[in-house]
């Protein structure tokens, strides 16, 4: 009986302690910060999008890891990491490099969520990789994977209405109650936007959404 068990436990476990669940193919990071002050604020579009996709899929962020919430799933057929990093905006790199090195995920697989200032209130647009924008969470991830190639869908939080707002105060501002409708009509398409890279590929997103 011993010996079955060790057959076993090879079978079903890695080297590293890492239960054998399949290889994940892709991996969903939406960017944020942390915290009940932070719900519902502009820079936490990212953590909206991963809530809309993981709300689809009938999972919740619960395990903890890489300095993260995540959870496992199947989308479209793939298996793919839902991530949504705990370290604040600026250090999200450090979450994301972690969970690609133990999973060994290829770069082009990793798709990025983030909002963007330069992008109206209900806008998205897709990108297969470049510059950072001026994202700090997304400058943090292209300096510690080393490659600006990645994937990522920026999600339009509307430019801040006058010179008034300093440019920190009014990402962390909370959405109106109208720009709230408009951002949710953006994480859907987000959302589907997720399905067609994973389903088909990259291009047929841009050239839907962008």
């Amino acid at each position: 009986m011993s010996f079955n068990m060790d057959i076993f436990r090879k079978l079903f476990s890695s080297k590293d302690g890492r239960q054998a669940i399949g290889k994940i193919e892709y991996a969903i990071v939406g960017l944020g910060n942390p915290g009940r002050e932070y719900e519902n604020t502009r820079h936490n579009a990212g953590f909206i999008a991963i809530d809309c996709i993981a709300k689809e899929l009938g999972v919740n962020l619960k395990s903890v890891k890489f300095d993260a919430l995540y959870e496992i799933c199947e989308m479209c057929g793939k298996k793919v990491i839902l991530l949504k990093p705990q370290t604040f905006m600026n250090s999200s790199g450090k979450s994301v490099q972690e969970m690609v090195s133990f999973y060994k995920i290829s770069l082009n697989n990793v798709i990025v969520l983030f909002d963007d200032i330069s992008l109206p209130v209900g806008r998205i647009r897709i990108r297969k990789g470049g510059s950072h924008g001026g994202q700090n969470g997304m400058k943090n991830i292209i300096a510690l994977l080393g490659t600006d190639k990645i994937p990522r869908i920026r999600i339009g939080i509307g430019q801040k209405p006058n010179e008034k707002w300093n440019l920190a105060d009014w990402a962390l501002s909370k959405f109106t109650a109208e720009d709230r409708k408009q951002l949710d009509c953006a994480v859907c398409d987000a959302k589907d936007a997720v399905k067609i890279i994973l389903s088909q590929n990259i291009d047929k997103a841009m050239n839907q959404y962008n």
